[in-house]
């Protein structure tokens, strides 16, 4: 395969960003970038000769960690395939989650129930979406929005937005205030409702949200 060229992978950001339905300063403020690290601007050296200049592998990382785009997606991006990315995602309204049935122990969606979305650049098995209703996550997630959930994200941090479900069927989006082995605090996402603090015991699974379709 050959080395791909300076304009395929700034053209791969591109299109990644439009998949997603962003900029590509949205982008790299999703990836915990600098909002201008994609910036046409940034692609050249401002010297007379301007030399092409290259994201940093760390960059394309935190991207490809934030998106959930593999590399192998992302190489295909590069070489211009439109569909490389696009795949069908599990799809429930919010409110049906607290459900019994819809979800194993560790978090991932069975059972019937399920409608199903076309979804960019997640490759992993198990993401699903949540389609918000009511306000009680706003203005962080607002009615209509969609977001995209992965159980199999790993061991949640704090900063992290989170979906969590206790054992007794409620299910709530918050942010991961402190976690510990026997605790979680959470922070509620919309500042009118209180935060939350679970024993880990009441916690039925934890996964963090990947994305929404904001």
């Amino acid at each position: 395969m050959s080395r791909p060229s300076h304009s395929q992978i700034w053209n791969a950001i591109d299109r990644l960003a439009v998949r997603f339905d962003m900029t590509t300063s949205a982008l790299a403020k999703l990836a915990g970038l600098d909002p201008t690290s994609f910036n046409r601007s940034k692609r050249f050296s401002n010297d007379a000769d301007a030399r092409p200049r290259w994201p940093s592998t760390e960059s394309l990382s935190k991207v490809l960690a934030a998106t959930g785009v593999s590399l192998s997606e992302f190489a295909a991006l590069a070489e211009g395939d439109a569909a490389a990315s696009l795949r069908g995602v599990p799809l429930i309204g919010f409110a049906q989650a607290g459900d019994d049935g819809l979800f194993d122990d560790a978090g991932f969606p069975v059972g019937q129930g399920w409608d199903e979305i076309d979804f960019p650049g997640l490759a992993r098995d198990g993401v699903y979406a949540l389609e918000i209703s009511g306000h009680s996550m706003a203005p962080v997630y607002r009615e209509g929005d969609r977001i995209v959930v992965d159980p199999t994200g790993g061991e949640p941090r704090r900063g992290d937005r989170v979906v969590v479900k206790t054992i007794d069927g409620e299910v709530m989006a918050k942010e991961i205030a402190r976690i510990t082995a026997k605790a979680v605090e959470l922070k509620s996402l919309n500042p009118d409702y209180p935060g939350r603090s679970l024993d880990r015991k009441d916690i039925a699974w934890i996964a963090r949200i990947l994305w929404a379709s904001q």
